[in-house]
């Protein structure tokens, strides 16, 4: 037990190094980490963010470096108030997303019979229901605000991450080490928590990631619809807002570009991140980058096709 600590801090050494070893994860690593220090340090540093400083719609000056809004306020304090805001939406989300679909999956692989039969006919209804129009419906009948929207965005997606998590306990609950627990006389809730989501960590990491990226992109897309809290400032709001301005017609880009930027750069970063996760965790894209190092060192281009390396002697 006592080595348990050091234990999660070498392994987390061992997820940094990899990291660092990985262009995509360390490009998007980089990316997350700016976005981070920005939501945890900027509100402090940019003025009142609904607070009227200036001329409606001025664009980009000395004074505003990202103009004003329709109503006169400055667009970089709302941008940097909004990233704290909804970049705990996304992750919060993400989670508890991933929690709920891993509860329910697992539950339904590991036990099976009526239970998992149930419990499948629960996610399956929800998977056939489309996400958006569900979202849209059950936000328009709830009091507005950022924790109904991220309880609309949990009910509306925790079912596929569900779905993949029974397939992968299905697959698992038949190898040895399970037999093995069941035999020694473990309970089932250790054995699904000590023997079987161990083995999944990389999945529910791609799946926390993944699923960040959508909650970012729905609760954007909701709030511009109006269905969030327009009081409340977040990346949603200030689109909506720009839109409700007409910052189109009247050309005041300043006022949803940098907003689309910031949802596009996590949205990529975080993409970047699961790539190269991917690339670290999956053991058959570790033996192709192993194999094009070989390669390299014999002198010789990897190619798309598969290489025949013959040793002379």
């Amino acid at each position: 037990m006592s080595s348990t600590p050091s234990t999660a801090v070498t392994g987390f050494a061992a997820w940094w190094q990899a990291i660092r070893r990985d262009r995509k994860a360390t490009i998007g690593a980089i990316i997350l980490a700016v976005f981070l220090l920005v939501a945890g340090v900027g509100p402090w540093l940019v003025g009142d963010p609904d607070a009227l400083v200036g001329i409606p719609l001025q664009p980009p000056s000395t004074s505003h470096w990202l103009g004003t809004t329709g109503q006169g306020q400055d667009v970089l304090a709302q941008l940097v108030a909004g990233t704290r805001v909804s970049l705990a939406i996304g992750f919060g989300v993400g989670l508890t997303v991933v929690l709920v679909g891993a509860l329910v999956g697992v539950t339904a692989g590991y036990l099976g019979g009526r239970v998992d039969a149930l419990l499948s006919l629960l996610f399956n209804v929800f998977l056939v229901i489309p996400g958006l129009p569900l979202a849209i419906v059950i936000a328009a009948y709830l009091p507005s605000g950022p924790l109904t929207l991220g309880f609309v965005l949990v009910v509306t997606g925790w079912a596929w991450n569900a779905r993949v998590v029974r397939a992968q306990t299905l697959a698992q609950r038949k190898r040895d080490f399970v037999a093995a627990a069941v035999v020694a006389g473990e309970s089932s809730f250790r054995i699904v928590t000590r023997e079987i989501l161990p083995t999944m960590t990389s999945l529910l990491l791609a799946q926390v990631i993944g699923s960040t990226v959508y909650a970012i992109g729905a609760q954007v897309g909701l709030e511009f619809l109006g269905l969030g809290d327009v009081s409340t400032i977040t990346w949603g709001t200030n689109l909506y807002w720009a839109q409700n301005d007409s910052a189109l017609l009247t050309g005041a880009w300043w006022t949803f570009a940098p907003t689309g930027l910031c949802v596009a750069l996590v949205g990529f970063g975080l993409t970047m991140l699961n790539s190269g996760f991917d690339e670290i965790t999956n053991p058959r894209l570790q033996l192709e980058r192993a194999w094009r190092a070989h390669l390299r060192l014999r002198g010789e281009e990897p190619t798309r096709s598969t290489p025949v390396v013959m040793d002379v002697g």
